[in-house]
């Protein structure tokens, strides 16, 4: 089960990290403040050279810090080693951990991003993206419960799936299908497309 107080060692770790040679946050978030979509690598990003605008990027860059940087991982599981960026999130049901692949199917691909998700999803939902086109309203996520649920989400369809079966095939109740046309209309307009 995943520890989310207080932890001293946590705190040791977060004191002690930086983002190095990691710049993976400035790909896979969305910055609308920059126009900025996610999964499109940043125009002010300079490779090695980090930031092209450190000094005045927006309060949002300036306040990120992934779970990485906050402790919350091993040494080991930085974002550009295990190919995600993975946060704590508040939503309006509790906390969840999310998974933001570097590439589709990272996930997968990768066994690092695999045990830090076994070890969060007996406490909360593990929701997983990838940096496809986030206009696209078909656009995959996955959400990994305890039980070995896990429910795969493509636009308004929904398959449940227990140890990697399909248990149950719908679609979302009709409040959640347009709630979802909503928020797909809501970030086009944002990022001006």
């Amino acid at each position: 089960m995943a520890e989310l107080g207080s932890d001293p060692e946590r705190e040791r770790r977060a004191a002690s990290r930086r983002c190095g040679p990691c710049s993976l946050c400035c790909t896979v978030l969305r910055v609308d403040e920059l126009a900025k979509p996610a999964g499109r690598d940043c125009a002010h990003q300079r490779g090695a050279h980090g930031c092209a605008i450190h000094a005045t990027r927006p309060p949002i860059c300036r306040a990120y810090r992934c779970l990485w940087l906050q402790g919350g991982l091993e040494d080991d599981e930085r974002p550009d080693a295990i190919g995600g960026v993975v946060d704590l999130e508040t939503t309006g049901l509790g906390v969840r951990l999310a998974i933001r692949e570097a590439r589709p199917g990272a996930l997968d691909a990768s066994p690092a991003l695999q045990a830090i998700a076994e070890r969060y999803r007996g406490s909360m939902p593990v929701r997983i993206t990838d940096t496809g086109d986030p206009n696209d309203p078909e656009r995959p996520l996955r959400v990994l419960l305890a039980n070995g649920v896990e429910q795969r989400i493509a636009g308004v369809r929904v398959e449940v799936l227990r140890e990697g079966r399909i248990i149950e095939a719908q679609s979302m109740p009709w409040l959640d299908r347009l709630a979802h046309r909503v928020a797909v209309a809501w970030r086009r307009w944002r990022l001006g497309g």
